[in-house]
């Protein structure tokens, strides 16, 4: 599925423990929240038709490109809603619609100085992630499709399939359904230009005000193997989401599973 007219969003600090271990927490230090476990704020991944870096369609499926020069890259496994927005007559967001929801790859440089979130996220082609198949959301809210699903990832490396994501239900994620969606409104209207945050209300303007915004949800926590390995070249990278009322002992063969399977190279 192409998403090039579709701007790339993602939220930062949704899951517990994730940004201590990505050792990103001092970034947001004086980053203030209206709760204690809202999450940190909103950061582009792609902008369409932007002349920046951001503007470079990252977003692949099957090949993940390391950076040309040295660095540390961990995969963030996450769940990636694709909604409708809509604007009022002064282009301020008042709704979002989810559509339907896949597994990501938020690949990310673990890089000292840089001065906002969008500077580790985007280096080139094919430095994303992206599954094929999709779900369709019958409700983003209690009672719905994605109630029962998990989200997990494993890195393949040589031979050897490493758990680097811990297993976690979607509804772990700190903020889901309609707080997320209410949080996500607001942030979008309201985000400054702050810290190692930009303001999504401008950058929505640079893209035209797009009708739809693929917004990647948050990253889980580390397991172990997660924590302390970045990625290599010839690596092999999963991330799946599947229902958890269901066998689910085959990662390649059951119907309810979403597959991330890329390459690095």
């Amino acid at each position: 599925m192409q998403l090039k007219n579709v701007i790339g969003l993602g939220v930062a600090g949704n899951f517990a423990h994730h940004l201590e271990q990505a050792g990103e927490l001092k970034d947001f230090e004086n980053v203030t929240t209206a709760h204690p476990d809202a999450p940190k704020g909103i950061f582009p991944f792609y902008l369409p038709h932007s002349s920046t870096f951001l503007g470079c369609y990252a977003i692949g499926t099957d090949i993940l490109n390391l950076p040309e020069y040295e660095a540390n890259a961990q995969m963030e496994p996450e769940i990636a809603i694709l909604f409708d927005i809509l604007y009022d007559k002064n282009h301020h967001v008042i709704d979002l619609k989810a559509q339907k929801f896949t597994t990501f790859n938020d690949c990310t440089i673990r890089k000292e100085g840089a001065k906002k979130i969008s500077e580790k996220k985007s280096w080139g082609e094919n430095s994303k992630g992206i599954a094929k198949k999709w779900i369709e959301i019958d409700k983003f809210e209690e009672g719905g499709v994605m109630d029962d699903y998990h989200l997990c990832s494993f890195v393949r490396r040589d031979g050897i399939l490493h758990p680097y994501g811990v297993d976690a239900p979607l509804l772990g994620y700190s903020y889901f359904y309609t707080t997320l969606k209410s949080w996500l409104i607001e942030t979008m209207n309201t985000q400054k230009d702050f810290g190692p945050l930009e303001n999504i209300a401008m950058l929505l303007e640079e893209a035209n005000y797009p009708n739809q915004a693929l917004i990647s949800i948050g990253a889980t926590a580390y397991a172990t193997f997660g924590e302390h390995h970045y990625l290599e070249r010839g690596d092999e990278v999963y991330v799946i989401a599947y229902d958890a009322r269901c066998d689910t002992n085959n990662i390649n063969e059951n119907h309810t599973k979403i597959i991330l399977h890329q390459k690095v190279q």
